[in-house]
């Protein structure tokens, strides 16, 4: 490629940087007025859609809870809007995973004018980690995260101690779990775009690990519903798995150290300089024991 168009390219990149670095506060708050104008008309639509199916995705999330629980148990409500409730949280969160990739483009959109030229060929990677995120958590929350929990809070029931859980609370200990495991799986796309902007790398992921292990029990602690041991620790071992998992992307995505190699010519060149500097040597020594010898005849005269 000719060196004009190199640096017409170049430039036009600059130029087009500078364009995006040079908004106001005011025009970043019209840009995120319209991005969350155009999410919240996203998910209005996914909630639509979801309404048409509600029933079957009811019935699915509440076979879901009654499986965990023990035989002949069933969920009650006493307060009679928590049904209605159920219903709508139940289209609201369909909606949200509906318009989840719509919804990321947006935060992408926002993020975008502050980002490099280079820096923007990322959209694709991060709406399509960002949606696979978003996916895999609310998967493993609801068939692996959530009946564990469940059966092991239903182990303590017996016959002087029954176990009535409240539609209420019980669904809103699974939207917790759901969200949480959401965000919770969002990690390796952040590590992973981190490392690709070269802000972090697994060196320094891994020599933090025990730290991360504490941010990780702690924000587990903050996630969680209920203040046991055991809820904190079943949100925090699929943290600290994620974390692993970033790490080893973090080592794929990573720049690689550039191995130093020499052409002929510059190690024919770095051989003359250290042949002339070695024959440089051995002759200021020999200038330096002639001298010391002429000293060593005038003091013996």
């Amino acid at each position: 490629m000719a060196p004009w168009r190199t640096a017409r390219r170049e430039s036009k990149r600059d130029q087009d940087d500078l364009h995006d670095g040079a908004m106001g506060f005011l025009d970043h708050l019209d840009e995120l007025r319209r991005r969350l104008i155009r999410s919240c008309i996203a998910i209005g639509v996914g909630m639509a859609i979801s309404a048409i199916f509600v029933d079957r995705l009811a019935n699915f999330v509440l076979d879901q809870i009654i499986r965990t629980l023990p035989a002949g148990s069933a969920l009650i409500y006493t307060n009679p809007s928590e049904g209605f409730s159920f219903w709508f949280n139940i289209t609201l969160i369909a909606g949200l995973v509906l318009s989840a990739h719509f919804v990321m483009y947006q935060v992408w959109g926002f993020i975008a004018p502050g980002l490099y030229a280079s820096e923007k060929k990322f959209v694709v990677p991060f709406v399509l980690l960002t949606t696979v995120g978003t996916a895999t958590g609310a998967l493993f929350g609801n068939y692996v995260l959530f009946p564990g929990m469940m059966k092991f809070f239903s182990a303590f029931s017996s016959k002087h101690l029954i176990m009535m859980p409240s539609i209420n609370e019980t669904f809103d200990h699974y939207v917790t779990t759901m969200i949480g495991m959401v965000v919770v799986f969002q990690m390796p796309t952040l590590v992973y775009f981190l490392a690709r902007l070269r802000l972090v790398t697994a060196r320094f992921l891994w020599r933090h690990l025990g730290y991360a292990i504490l941010v990780i029990f702690i924000v587990a602690a903050l996630l969680t519903s209920s203040g046991d041991a055991w809820n904190q620790t079943a949100f925090a071992m699929p943290m600290i798995g994620l974390y692993l998992i970033s790490i080893v992307i973090a080592w794929i995505v990573g720049p690689k150290r550039e191995k130093e190699t020499l052409s002929p010519g510059a190690a024919s060149k770095l051989g003359g300089l250290v042949i002339a500097a070695t024959a440089f040597e051995q002759a200021r020594r020999r200038r330096m024991a002639e001298r010391g010898r002429m000293a060593a005849r005038s003091a013996g005269l």
